[in-house]
């Protein structure tokens, strides 16, 4: 199929994007890597009447560390997440979860920040921003504003960011050094969608948890917070951690569902194992059994 007929801007600032945006009031789409967007466009299940290409903002570029934390630009292809050196020691779980997306040629073009804004639910990195706790950067012409990513996504596809805002970074907190990575994830194929799958970061101090970020992906209509498993897994010690009871609490706060891929009984019976395995892989060979 062909994409219904749209209109076509390449701005070069941030507040000409936003103006863009503005002046179609709800009618735009904002274009970065299209990985997403271009095949909705063919199938006309998107059908904007004006598309904003972000792709020439300066703004959007960009990586860089402050005295907190790490900024990704927006537009930050997910091969130069995966290449960046200063992203392999102070983000080591996001370069692991953009490892897992797609394939070599979607990362090539696919952005940080294009997946994390549109929120599917079987991607690695929205869940990896979720458990790691980071902020969204938004612009809009009213102004700027920044928003949690355990406050961002509502439901399938749906996000806190208003029609007329753009996001311009995605920013993640630092986590202590000597921080261990959690992921694992089932898919059909390498490169699919993950049909269940868990991420984050743990911090151990003296064989204690004392810091854990877990999130899910595949597990519900949004990338969802492990909240219940993060309270019980502070200030236990790995040595004598009960992983399959702490398997059901790992699954606690899912939601999962039938569909053509997996039933909700699947995941769930899914999801403990790849828990206690995730979990056995970031601990080692100290972690109970």
């Amino acid at each position: 199929m062909k994409p219904a007929p749209f209109d076509y801007v390449a701005p070069d600032t941030i507040d000409e994007a936003c103006e863009h945006l503005t002046a179609a009031d709800g009618g735009a789409t904002v274009l970065a890597g299209g990985q997403t967007l271009m095949p909705l466009l063919a199938l006309r299940m998107s059908q904007p009447f004006i598309l904003v290409d972000i792709n020439r903002v300066a703004a959007l570029r960009g990586i860089s560390r402050d005295g907190s934390g790490t900024r990704i630009g927006a537009t930050v292809r997910q091969s130069q997440v995966i290449a960046d050196p200063l992203l392999a020691k102070a983000l080591p779980l996001v370069v692991t979860a953009t490892r897992h997306v797609g394939h070599h040629q979607i990362r090539n073009r696919g952005t940080l920040g294009g997946s994390i804004a549109l929120g599917d639910p079987g991607a690695e990195l929205p869940a990896t921003a979720l458990a790691l706790g980071a902020e969204v950067e938004v612009r809009s012409t009213r102004g700027t504003r920044r928003v949690l990513a355990e406050e961002l996504y509502l439901g399938p596809y749906v996000t806190a960011l208003a029609p007329d805002e753009i996001l311009m970074s995605v920013h993640f907190p630092d986590w202590p050094p000597g921080s261990r990575s959690v992921f694992r994830e089932i898919a059909p194929r390498p490169g699919d969608f993950a049909l269940v799958g868990l991420c984050g970061a743990l911090h151990v101090v003296d064989g204690r948890i004392t810091r854990a970020g877990l999130a899910w992906f595949g597990m519900g209509p949004t990338p969802m917070k492990a909240r219940q498993l993060q309270a019980a897994l502070l200030n236990q010690s790995i040595a004598t951690l009960d992983l399959p009871a702490l398997a059901e609490l790992a699954i606690a706060d899912t939601a999962p569902f039938d569909d053509l891929h997996a039933s909700a009984e699947y995941r769930r019976t899914v999801g403990r194992r790849v828990f206690e395995r995730a979990l056995r892989e970031a601990l080692g060979a100290r972690a109970a059994s």
